[in-house]
């Protein structure tokens, strides 16, 4: 897929780290800002038994505009998919949001770190895609998805599609009415850091290819259950040529 970033960083050794990975890995940052402070960052700790616990500290994510946004989706010719998520304000995703859909591309938002959501950017969401804990957050009662019935009565609440991971258990699609359940591959897990992001990557590559939704999912299922057999987080992403094989054989 062709990947473009619209993003804040700030004036900091890890903006221009942050910079430098994205231009490795072949990410477009043309409409990546840089504005005088400390970058975002995220520190990890992962438990023995591969969970983590994540501390996110916005930085200069909190610095990007409504007008930054509007302005980079006006210049980019062809999106197919826009996936935005909560380390940067609401209501500036919700304007991105609005902005793409006016243009028919898809809006995929994964509700992380996990916040109570706007209407506005509920409203302009055409894919939810939350894990076991933002999905109890969500849920007005704090339920788990441990029911088809459960997952049901939140999508029809929020009004858009819904993908809810489910770690171990793969996930599970809310598709006409119906919830449809994507087993993940067997795997010994040792650091699930960053599975959720692998998931929706997947996901969203799958939709811009044009793969049905059950389709997509399981290629979020089978990209997620291979990042967590190894350590970190961008480093355990399936790389070019895994990913193309794991397309092929699903």
């Amino acid at each position: 897929a062709k990947v473009k970033m619209i993003n804040t960083l700030g004036d900091d050794v890890l903006g221009e780290t942050t910079l430098k990975n994205f231009q490795e890995q072949g990410i477009d940052t043309k409409y990546v800002n840089r504005v005088p402070g400390a970058s975002g960052v995220a520190p990890i700790w992962v438990e023995a038994d591969g969970s983590n616990r994540i501390i996110c500290v916005p930085g200069t994510n909190f610095a990007m505009t409504v007008p930054q946004v509007q302005s980079a989706l006006s210049e980019i010719s062809e999106i197919d998919v826009l996936v935005g998520q909560l380390e940067i304000r609401q209501e500036v995703t919700a304007a991105a949001f609005a902005a793409a859909r006016a243009r028919g591309i898809t809006t995929i938002l994964n509700p992380a770190p996990f916040a109570p959501l706007s209407s506005e950017l509920v409203k302009n969401s055409d894919w939810i895609i939350p894990n076991e804990t933002e999905f109890a957050g969500l849920d007005n009662s704090g339920r788990a998805p441990d029911s088809d019935e459960v997952i049901l009565e939140l999508a029809k609440s929020l009004g858009c599609k819904l993908v809810v991971t489910l770690g171990e258990k793969g996930a599970a699609l809310v598709e006409n009415g119906k919830v449809v359940r994507v087993a993940a591959p067997s795997v010994n897990a040792i650091d699930t850091t960053g599975a959720g992001d692998a998931f929706v990557g997947a996901f969203s590559v799958g939709l811009g290819l044009g793969f049905e939704p059950e389709k997509a999912v399981k290629l979020g299922c089978e990209s997620a259950s291979l990042s967590v057999t190894r350590k970190g987080t961008q480093s355990s992403y399936p790389s070019r040529q895994e990913a193309t094989q794991i397309i092929s054989g699903i």
